[in-house]
């Protein structure tokens, strides 16, 4: 389903500590014309551990809609939280996300049982 170049891509932000999505747009841009076969949104490389909850889904959204369906997309949608992991990987389908990225709950030791 997936191979070659795929891209771990940065989140822009503004000064302001806001979502640039301009940059945002033109870094999908700058791979789908340079041939990267699938970028990857949200993951840690995305700064996903410091964006809320509204700043991650609107990534996810603008990385889809700017894509347009010339390269996929691959959302971070890994939490230590399941419910959110599960939340956020619901959003990243129907967003139009082609696969999600997920990690093991971290900071969560589960018994041997």
């Amino acid at each position: 389903m997936f191979q070659g170049s795929m891209v771990a891509m940065v989140t822009p932000m503004r000064d302001d500590g806001a979502l640039d999505e301009r940059a945002l747009e033109r870094l999908v841009e700058f791979h789908v014309s340079h041939g990267t076969d699938a970028i990857v949104a949200v993951g840690t490389t995305g700064e996903s551990p410091t964006l809320d909850h509204q700043e991650h889904r609107q990534v996810v959204e603008k990385v889809v809609e700017a894509a347009g369906g010339r390269t996929k997309v691959i959302a971070g949608t890994g939490s230590n939280s399941t419910t959110e992991a599960l939340e956020l990987t619901e959003h990243a389908r129907q967003a139009g996300a082609d696969a999600a990225l997920m990690v093991n709950p971290y900071y969560n030791k589960p018994t041997q049982e």
